[in-house]
């Protein structure tokens, strides 16, 4: 357990904690942490997971600007996955998890391929609902956690393990917060309608 990780746990916590509260505040909260996991996951063997540390950076800034730049509105309402998105998400998260293990096999000494390959997969389209709003992608998140967990403990990770765990738990919690927030505003929309 390496101070690196150490630190990772704590800015993942509070990371998630802030997005279960849809505070903006999670973006560059969450760019920290990974930041710090690149290095947490190289030096683990999990290429996959360090290169989604990359990609989390890129799609963090965008989320970032996307929650603080709404358009028209005056803030990013919480909605649920249009059947659109579905229809090319699903089918990009499946190529893309057998492609990145394919990649993984090949080029590098990653001892769980097919495992990271999918859950990075997984996390690409459930970061990708998050900066929309998406309701659905915390049960993508919940998923790539319960995943994630004995992952970790199997590349002897265990706080990153316990930090998964405690991403699951903040991520039903999101799900709920969602979901309260999505209610809310389907009977104001109604009242308004009325």
């Amino acid at each position: 357990m390496s101070l690196t990780e150490i630190l990772g746990f704590l800015t993942g916590v509070v990371n998630v904690w802030l997005l279960a509260r849809q505070n903006i505040w999670n973006w560059p909260v969450g760019l920290a942490n990974n930041a710090l996991y690149v290095a947490v996951f190289v030096a683990a063997g999990l290429y996959g997971d360090a290169g989604l540390q990359l990609v989390y950076i890129t799609l963090g800034i965008y989320g970032w600007w996307t929650w603080a730049h709404p358009g028209f509105r005056a803030e990013l309402s919480v909605t649920r996955t249009p059947r659109a998105t579905w229809i090319w998400l699903t089918p990009a998260t499946i190529a893309a998890a057998f492609a990145l293990a394919m990649f993984l096999r090949r080029f590098t000494d990653s001892t769980v391929p097919g495992w990271d390959g999918f859950t990075t997969a997984l996390s690409l389209a459930a970061i990708y609902g998050q900066t929309k709003k998406y309701l659905e992608s915390w049960w993508i998140w919940i998923v790539a956690d319960l995943i994630y967990i004995p992952l970790y403990i199997y590349k002897h990770l265990w706080l990153t393990s316990g930090l998964y765990f405690v991403f699951f738990l903040l991520c039903v919690m999101g799900l709920r917060e969602w979901s309260k927030a999505l209610r809310a505003q389907e009977v104001e929309l109604a009242a308004v309608q009325a």
